[in-house]
């Protein structure tokens, strides 16, 4: 009878220290799936039970922002993306996870940058994406060139009579931006992690040169027509009248459905550049409340979804890029996560400050400025535009 107490106590004791952890997911379908089955493993192992509340991914970050101080939020949201990271911090709801997540050896550099806010991990990055050349074997079976001229030379080859050797939406800042890093152009200064929003690099020698560079590909090497946006491209890929499309994984659906023979390779650096290409990498990631009375539990549930066996599952589910690097070598047989994995950990984290919402209108239309006509003003185009960054960010 003392024994079975004794059990009851510790059985009683166990449920008591036991916690309840609630997550904000916006997945659906498989996804959401494979979320449950993870929570529920967790749950096994851990004691701790889990709630998972559907929320739209476009109203999560404001909804998050007004419940979490009352004590409504949950302990962890799953996932947003970085771009939204600077101002969920400047508003006190996210934890700084630093102290709860000690190792970070098997997460990709470049995601982990983009998770980190004025030197602190604001998120566990879950999955990544960046823009990389989608090539058809077919029309190139030795691959992209890893020499500028050489990939010109190629894609020339490729044009004529209703094909394309290369094609992107030149007037798509986000697109091109491997190309202006690559030359030296910058959004904001990086200083050791930390961006400082009143240096722009976008009307800097480098940004002019990447004008220029883009505007070459249509006027001077005769490559992108007027009015090629990112649907026609995908079009004539899918067709099988283009050679190299520069895309994300976004497209990668559609492009095996038409059943094109398919590798991914990075841009190589235009002529002239100082630096190699560097596409803008977007970064979805895990975030923990400010206020979870749970953060223990949360943190071990947030490193349990970003293991490489999590992440293995998680691109099965879904098909996303993980940031795990023992997870990119077990997935070695994928093209797309070895192809847009590559270009990933060359690329730059986009930037994760709320300062950034002022930077797109700006530099969008400056970048469409660039490649309308032969050999526009480059740096008047530019100067204008960083006058009107600076202008809306004050």
């Amino acid at each position: 009878m003392k024994k079975a107490l004794t059990v009851l106590s510790l059985a009683l004791l166990g449920n008591a220290s036991a916690a309840t952890l609630t997550i904000w997911t916006h997945f659906g379908d498989a996804e959401l799936s494979w979320l449950k089955a993870q929570t529920a493993a967790y749950t096994k192992s851990s004691g701790n039970a889990v709630n998972i509340v559907s929320v739209p991914f476009d109203q999560m970050p404001d909804k998050f922002i007004q419940s979490a101080p009352k004590g409504q939020g949950p302990d962890l949201v799953v996932t947003l993306p970085q771009d939204r990271l600077g101002q969920l911090a400047a508003s006190g709801v996210i934890a700084d996870m630093s102290t709860y997540v000690v190792g970070r050896s098997d997460l990709d550099p470049t995601a982990v940058s983009a998770m980190t806010y004025n030197g602190k991990l604001f998120g566990l990055p879950m999955f990544a994406e960046a823009v990389a050349v989608v090539y058809n074997k077919k029309l190139l079976p030795n691959g992209v060139p890893s020499n500028w001229d050489a990939f010109i030379k190629a894609a020339q080859g490729q044009t004529g009579n209703g094909k394309f050797g290369f094609l992107v939406d030149l007037s798509n800042a986000y697109m091109n931006y491997g190309i202006v890093s690559a030359f030296g152009g910058y959004v904001f200064k990086n200083n050791n992690g930390t961006l400082n929003t009143k240096d722009v690099g976008l009307a800097n020698a480098g940004s002019g040169k990447a004008m220029a560079m883009l505007n070459d590909l249509r006027y001077k090497y005769n490559l992108i027509p007027e009015g090629v946006d990112g649907g026609v491209a995908k079009s004539a890929f899918t067709d099988g009248r283009l050679a190299m499309l520069l895309t994300g994984p976004w497209d990668m659906a559609d492009i095996k459905k038409a059943g094109i023979s398919y590798g991914i390779a990075n841009l190589p650096a235009p002529t002239g550049a100082t630096g190699k290409w560097s596409p803008f990498v977007g970064v979805q990631g895990i975030m923990m409340n400010a206020y979870s009375k749970n953060k223990q539990a949360a943190s071990a549930l947030a490193k349990m979804l970003v293991s490489s066996s999590s992440q293995v599952a998680f691109n099965k589910a879904g098909g996303r890029i993980p940031v795990s690097l023992a997870a990119r070598v077990q997935l070695k047989a994928d093209p797309v996560v070895v192809g847009f994995g590559k270009a990933i950990s060359a690329g730059t984290p986009m930037p994760n400050v709320p300062q950034m919402g002022a930077v797109w209108g700006p530099w969008s239309n400056a970048v469409a400025q660039s490649v309308q006509k032969p050999n526009p003003n480059y740096s008047g185009i530019l100067d204008s535009a960083v006058k009107e960054i600076n202008s809306n960010i004050k």
